[in-house]
Order: structure tokens, then C-alpha cells, then sequence
């Protein structure tokens, strides 16, 4: 292949003048040592010292006028507020290929939790657990380490971000100590939430999920199911034995067969799971088998790819019904 040729855009931001400043020194050998070495990789760096959100219409316009094809935005963020959810959904819709990291302090939940009980629509069958979480924070209570607290957090971050992007990953920094913020990942396609979701397993138990671990992970009651998922071995191996049950009855879902592509495009809006294991399961599984558009069949993992049909295999194994005689 012939050497790609790489074009990259960069914009700093802080409202402190001093980190800004800083980052310039710190950056400074490195730019000049890219300029000068490597003919491939070709990159423009700007500095500034806003507030995003005053600062955004101006980035929004040179990445436009650069009509630069894949957008990323790493929103570090002291609280929540600073970053305006206008402005996330206007990166989201301004672009195609457009992905947001978005972080924010676990104390902003108080204004999901409240909102949640007033209307007491965004978790139905949970108003007693969320008044109890709600005024536990608000009297200095710890509940930062309960599993309850985690898992309606996590659902509560879900459903008040979702309609922002089609991906979305509502999943906790893991501390011992507590879980204290938020690094949420807002994707338009299906491939850069599978992309993350292996990134977060190539460096297991930086990022906590409580739910379930194969597909649709937060249906559940987290009040009295569900579990830490930290991305690691033992949380792959019970993820594994989830989607065993859980891919086939996607695919009934649909009939019996589905593409790839589709099937992609429905579970990892909600789905922790390392795209290997996906795929592991879908060659495995005795119920499963996986068609190339000219009807050979998949073996290896390795091989699937989005234009196949993912279908329920014709002679299906069943359980029996009785008891095995003694």
C-alpha cells in the first residue's frame, strides 16, 4: 500500500489562561518534531483561552470550512454546566462521523434525580429508591458505593443523554474509593461504539457498568439484579455465557435472520460486550450460523463482515422438558 496521508486538526481550549500556557510549552517539541519528521502526518494546532460554548460557533466553522470528513470532541469539564446539551447535539448533527467524549461530576445527578422524582417518569417502579438516594446526597449520606446507586445512576445518565446521539455509553470512571464522575461517549455509528467498547477492554477496569452484560444492558431492576461489569476477563466470561441466550433472541426478534450491518446498528446502542466475544458467540452458538451475500457460510470470526445475514439455523437444538430418570 501506498503511505496514507494524514491530515489532523487540532483545537485546544481552556478558560484558564495558565493551562493553556502550559500546554503550548509542553506541546512545543513535539509539534516542531512532527513537522519536521514526518512527511504522512501533516497537523494544524490552534490555542485558545474561552468558555466552550462561546468558543464553539468559531471551531464549528473552521471544521466546516475544513470540511473535515470525522470530528472528535474531548469535552473535559469541571461539573456539567459549562457544557451546553444544545451544543452536543449540534456537534452530533453537524456531522456524519461525529464522536464526543463527555465527562462530568456524579453531584450533577442531583439535578437528574430531581427532575426523575418530580416527574417520576424517567425510572417507573423506582420513585421509593430514587427519593432514597436523592435524600441521602443531599444530607452527606455515602451511598456512592451502593450497587443501587450505581445502576439507577447509570440508567438516569442513559435516559436523559440518549436522544443526543445514536450510541451512547452512560458508563462510570471505576474508583474504589466511588464512583465520583462520568466519562460518557457519544458516537453516530455503529462501528466507533464497537471500536470504544474494545478500547474499554484493552484497559479493563478503567471504566464501571452495573447491569447485565450481554445485550440490553440496562434492563434489569438494579435494586435487586445485575452486577459490576469492569471489562475484564471474569466480566467477559459471564458476558459470554449472557449473549449465548441473548444474540439468538435478538435474531427471533427480527424472524429469523438479519444482516450484520442491522444487527450492529440495534445492540450496540445498549450492549457493553467486547465485539470479539460478539463474534465468538454468533460462530459458536449451535443455533446460529452466519451467510456471505452469496450464501457460503462463515467459519471464523474474524471473517464476518457487515453485508452478511446473521440467521437462526433451520434444525435447532432444544432442552428437554423432563427430568433425567436416576
Amino acid at each position: 500500500m501506498r503511505p496514507i496521508q494524514i491530515e489532523c486538526f487540532l483545537v485546544f481550549n481552556d478558560d484558564d489562561p495558565l493551562a493553556i500556557l502550559m500546554l503550548k510549552e509542553n506541546a512545543a517539541g513535539l509539534i516542531g518534531k512532527i513537522k519536521e519528521g514526518n512527511q504522512h502526518l501533516h497537523i494544524q494546532v490552534n490555542f485558545f483561552k474561552k468558555k466552550f460554548d462561546a468558543l464553539y460557533p468559531q471551531i464549528r466553522q473552521m471544521l466546516l470550512e475544513g470540511r473535515y470528513p470525522s470530528v472528535l470532541f474531548n469535552l473535559d469539564q469541571y461539573g456539567y454546566s459549562k457544557v451546553n446539551r444544545a451544543t452536543l447535539n449540534d456537534i452530533m448533527g453537524s456531522w456524519a462521523s461525529a464522536e464526543i467524549f463527555l465527562t462530568f461530576a456524579i453531584e450533577t445527578l442531583l439535578t437528574y434525580l430531581s427532575t426523575a422524582i418530580e416527574k417520576n417518569s424517567v425510572l417507573s417502579g423506582q420513585p421509593d429508591l430514587l427519593g432514597e438516594i436523592y435524600t441521602h446526597i443531599q444530607d452527606g449520606g455515602d451511598v456512592i458505593n451502593k450497587r443501587e446507586w450505581l445502576g439507577i445512576s447509570e440508567k438516569i445518565v442513559f435516559e436523559s443523554l440518549k436522544t443526543i446521539a445514536p450510541f451512547v455509553s452512560p458508563f462510570s470512571i471505576h474508583n474504589p474509593e466511588g464512583w465520583r464522575y462520568w466519562l460518557i461517549h457519544f458516537a453516530n455509528r455503529a462501528r466507533a461504539r464497537q471500536v470504544y467498547n474494545d478500547i474499554l477492554h484493552d484497559n479493563s477496569t478503567s471504566q464501571a457498568h452495573f447491569g447485565r452484560s450481554g445485550l440490553n444492558m440496562l434492563a434489569y431492576n438494579p435494586a435487586e439484579e445485575g452486577a459490576l461489569y469492569l471489562f475484564d476477563s471474569e466480566s467477559r466470561e459471564l458476558a459470554i455465557k449472557q449473549l449465548h441466550e441473548d444474540i439468538p433472541n435478538q435474531v427471533s426478534e427480527h424472524g429469523d435472520s438479519i444482516s450484520v450491518d442491522e444487527f450492529y446498528l440495534g445492540v450496540y446502542k445498549e450492549t457493553a460486550a467486547h465485539s470479539g466475544d460478539i463474534h465468538k458467540v454468533i460462530i459458536d452458538n449451535d443455533d446460529l450460523e452466519v451467510l456471505t451475500p452469496a450464501g457460503g457460510e462463515r467459519r471464523t470470526t474474524h471473517t464476518i463482515k457487515t453485508s452478511d445475514i446473521l440467521r437462526l439455523k433451520r434444525q435447532r437444538s432444544f432442552f428437554p422438558m423432563f427430568p433425567k430418570e436416576k
